[in-house]
């Protein structure tokens, strides 16, 4: 096994709640992707919206829909990191999903925060 591949045995699924910031993120190949930056989420209303990833290629943002697991040693989403959407400021009218573009919005406000 490669530093690409991934595990494996990645752990017993987990909440996306419990979900640890540096988590390793594999595609449905293997490939690793990249490690969690952020859980999206709005907690009030117990909503999972998706993960900020940082990748080698700057950070990508898997939606719910993208992600197909979540484990205590690594997450597993549908497609490689080069074909997630960028968080952005201002969306592209491109994005066709207006929960899409909100949730890209909210992933470049929490990356722009002062930490």
């Amino acid at each position: 096994m490669t530093d690409n591949q991934a595990p494996e045995d990645l752990g017993a699924p987990v909440a996306y709640l419990v979900l640890k910031d540096g988590t390793a993120v594999y595609d449905r190949s293997g490939t690793k992707a990249g490690t969690v930056e952020h859980v999206l989420s709005d907690d009030q209303q117990d909503v999972f919206h998706g993960l900020v990833i940082d990748t080698d290629h700057g950070h990508r943002f898997a939606p719910a829909a993208q992600v197909d697991g979540l484990f205590e040693h690594g997450v597993i989403i549908a497609v490689p990191a080069a074909e997630l959407p960028e968080p952005s400021e201002d969306p592209s009218a491109a994005v066709a999903d207006e929960g899409l573009r909100n949730t890209l919005k909210r992933a470049w406000e929490w990356l722009i925060q002062p930490k």
